[in-house]
């Protein structure tokens, strides 16, 4: 389906990728901790509700 080549570049995007986003969080550090504080909730709200979407789509099925 891919040919060599595209699995190649493919495989050093991703790695370069990550290398890349590492770098960039580990020099904004200070930065998300001072701006981001509590965010974690606001995430795992955003998990419950599609939890809660989920629960309501499997009761309306039946």
């Amino acid at each position: 389906m891919f040919s060599q080549g595209q699995l190649v570049f493919a495989g050093f995007f991703v790695v370069l990728f990550i290398v890349a986003m590492i770098y960039s969080y580990r020099k904004d550090l200070k930065l998300h901790k001072k701006f981001y504080k509590g965010s974690y909730i606001i995430l795992l709200g955003f998990i419950v509700f599609i939890g809660f979407l989920f629960l309501i789509k499997g009761y309306l099925k039946h």
